[in-house]
């Protein structure tokens, strides 16, 4: 491959990923009602908590504070969680459509990767600063604990950013082997909410789960940035968590690729 036709794969990817991401974004009253539904679970999910800390003397691996501010994130960031597969993608791989995709002179992974990354992309951007702000100014949401810690918590967002689109393209891929994708996207959601903190913060955790949790690539998700945004992790283990992140989105990258060549060995369309 020359350079010139490097250049021009590149430019095709990022123009997918573009379209994809001012597509989502026109999404507006969708993402202003998500906010509302958020905040509001947001609420409960503090009440909770707070009655958690209250009633126990128990020194926790967490502050209260460090909770709070655990918990608004959740909120914030919760688009991160892989919960579906791509639409488009799974009606062309149902109706033999997706045929149509291998002629392009494109790499399939990356041009399905770089859908899933604009859409996932556009709620992210629509929900996070109206859920951050309201948080922030009304209920308990602290800045990041240093300027050190902001930048290492907006790093390793995008490296969740990469390793949750890296999970979306590995359900996506899974429908060349299934019927519907429903079974997959839901037991991928539940497993991922649970195991990424979303529910609970990992740390909360029993001691004897702990050592599992650390290994698995959910904690990349959310537990990881979430905890450098309070200093619950300190910016000594930064390097060593953001590569922890990007081990686990690449090594998901690479068995995608595998796994799609596999299925395209094996796809059958109109007969053919």
């Amino acid at each position: 491959m020359t350079a010139r036709q490097l250049l021009d794969g590149q430019r095709a990817y990022r123009a997918v990923m573009s379209a994809r991401l001012r597509e989502a974004l026109q999404y507006r009253a969708a993402a202003v009602a998500g906010m509302v539904t958020q905040v509001f679970w947001g609420l409960i999910r503090l009440m909770i908590f707070r009655a958690f800390y209250l009633s126990t003397s128990v020194v926790q691996p967490m502050s209260l504070a460090e909770t709070v501010d655990y918990l608004w994130l959740v909120q914030a960031l919760l688009l991160l969680t892989p919960w579906r597969t791509d639409a488009e993608i799974q009606n062309m791989i149902r109706t033999g459509n997706v045929a149509y995709e291998l002629v392009k002179p494109t790499d399939l992974y990356l041009l399905w990767f770089a859908r899933i990354l604009g859409g996932r992309a556009a709620p992210l951007l629509l929900r996070l600063p109206l859920i951050y702000g309201v948080a922030a100014l009304f209920f308990g949401l602290r800045l990041p604990a240093s300027p050190a810690a902001a930048g290492a918590f907006a790093l390793s967002v995008l490296a969740a950013f990469l390793l949750s689109s890296a999970i979306s393209t590995l359900m996506t891929i899974s429908l060349m082997w299934t019927l519907a994708g429903d079974g997959i996207a839901r037991l991928t959601a539940t497993v991922t909410t649970v195991l990424s903190g979303s529910i609970i913060p990992l740390p909360l955790f029993p001691d004897s789960f702990q050592a599992v949790l650390n290994v698995l690539p959910f904690r990349g998700l959310m537990d990881i940035p979430f905890r450098l945004y309070s200093g619950n992790i300190p910016l000594a283990d930064f390097p060593r968590e953001l590569a922890f992140q990007l081990a686990w989105a690449f090594g998901l990258m690479l068995l995608g690729r595998w796994l799609l060549g596999c299925g395209l060995r094996r796809l059958s369309s109109q007969g053919g």
